[in-house]
């Protein structure tokens, strides 16, 4: 059997996880949510590449995995080189956000990033931002606004913050500057900004936006990867639920799972 590590600083990476499930069925997925240290937008980068570090080889000697999504745009903006660099053997996938489709994709050439502060403020980033805009066959306006406070509030289920937040920020987003009421595309740069999907649409009303994720190209790197690696024939038909881990309390990393992707799953605490 194929096992593939999946992780996250909480609930967000289940956005991700849920398309690997649409990808590879057969695939036994194990996701840690290290809820005990969340957000991780909000943590210094040495304790986020430390926990990267402290989580995946958790996931190679406990579990015995043959890849490992970093299902986190901050810790893969922060940790993954270094993750890769530890773990020369291991196929690692990370997420960033989807500036490249995006710039294909506008119109007007405007583009609003919804993001944690962490992950706009890294190197990574903005080594990829100048990629883009420079490789771009046309000039594209990125317009960056961070999130202060979005995944937590997602993380914890209040509902009634996250309307509030979401609600600010795409009005400060669509407030930027005398041109950022053109955005026709905002790229969705935190795993957990597609389970605030609805607040994030009815909050962008009147401006005819799409909004961009990147759980289904992720999922769709991870079967290139693994396909090699599974038994030619699998059983028809099997689908393997995935086997979920918190490092904090796992009645909110369960509810989440049970409300966005099967009702009859839950998570496990674990101390790592």
């Amino acid at each position: 059997m194929t096992t593939l590590g999946v992780f996250d600083s909480g609930v967000g990476g289940l956005s991700v996880l849920r398309e690997l499930q649409k990808q590879l069925p057969t695939v036994s997925c194990v996701y840690v949510a290290d809820s005990a240290f969340a957000p991780y937008g909000e943590r210094d980068v040495a304790t986020i590449q430390a926990r990267a570090q402290t989580i995946t080889t958790y996931l190679r000697l406990h579990h015995g995995i043959k890849a490992l999504v970093i299902a986190c745009n901050t810790a893969t903006a922060h940790a993954v080189e270094a993750v890769r660099a530890t773990h020369p053997d291991l196929p690692i996938i990370g997420v960033e956000p989807a500036l490249k489709p995006a710039a294909a994709q506008t119109v007007s050439g405007h583009v609003g990033i919804l993001a944690t502060r962490g992950t706009l403020s890294s190197e990574r980033f903005l080594r990829l931002r100048t990629q883009v805009e420079s490789s771009s066959s046309r000039t594209v306006h990125f317009w960056p606004q961070a999130c202060d406070g979005l995944a937590d509030a997602i993380e914890r289920n209040r509902l009634e913050e996250v309307q509030a937040l979401g609600q600010r920020y795409m009005t400060s987003l669509f407030n930027a500057g005398p041109q950022a009421k053109n955005i026709d595309t905002i790229v969705l740069g935190c795993t957990h900004y597609p389970f605030a999907l609805e607040t994030l649409q009815s909050a962008a009303l009147g401006h005819g936006v799409r909004f961009l994720e990147t759980g289904l190209p992720v999922a769709r790197r991870a079967r290139e990867l693994l396909v090699p690696m599974m038994p030619p024939e699998p059983e028809p038909g099997l689908v393997l639920p995935p086997t979920l881990f918190s490092t904090g309390d796992a009645t909110g990393l369960s509810g989440a799972a049970q409300r966005w992707i099967d009702p009859k799953l839950f998570a496990h605490t674990v101390s790592i």
